[in-house]
């Protein structure tokens, strides 16, 4: 069972995440964040992750602490459920588009983390979260799940339109590359023999 639990706590937040790769894209997500929420949703769904969420943070300072630690724990549970990586597919890519946005997202499950963005907002905000904030959260992602993020938006105006691409377009990618390959045979994609950095 592809499975991890991670529980986090620090005196800015408290989360706990539990996530199943082998899930049908179930969600049970409470950030306190109503649009983060509706991304993390998204991410479950199109990426056939099961993700429960749960976190409380101080919101009453800002949102920043609470989307990155969302995105830490959230990484660090992926990470978990991977083990070892053996017999993943470990490389995808999609072209997501929403109306008139295009993202694309490019993903290696390498163990050596890295974020490549290449997102621009029109707008300070997306209903009350700074969209500043999504970057902090695709980087603390990647950093802790292990992985190789590439994200460019291509072309697009509407904010919401553009956030929602890089969200789907990593659950698309993420469930591509996280997929058992039966020709790999439980091996490691790897000619060192190991995805642990």
């Amino acid at each position: 069972m592809r499975q991890g639990e991670i529980s986090r706590k620090t005196k800015e937040t408290d989360i706990t995440v539990k996530v199943d790769l082998d899930g049908t894209g179930a969600f049970d997500v409470a950030t306190g964040i109503g649009f983060l929420d509706h991304m993390l949703e998204q991410l479950a769904r199109h990426s056939l992750i099961d993700i429960t969420l749960k976190a409380k943070g101080d919101l009453h300072i800002d949102f920043h602490h609470t989307a990155e630690d969302s995105g830490i724990a959230l990484g660090q549970a992926v990470a978990k459920a991977l083990g070892d990586r053996a017999g993943i597919t470990r490389y995808a890519d999609v072209h997501l588009p929403m109306d008139e946005a295009m993202t694309r997202v490019a993903v290696d499950v390498s163990g050596r983390p890295y974020l490549v963005w290449n997102v621009a907002f029109s707008r300070p905000k997306i209903g009350e979260m700074d969209t500043e904030l999504f970057k902090e959260w695709f980087q603390a992602f990647a950093q802790n799940a292990g992985i190789t993020l590439h994200i460019a938006t291509l072309y697009g105006d509407n904010n919401h339109h553009i956030a929602e691409t890089c969200f789907k377009g990593l659950a698309r990618a993420l469930r591509a590359a996280v997929a058992l390959d039966s020709r790999q045979a439980g091996r490691v994609p790897s000619t060192k023999g190991t995805l642990n950095g």
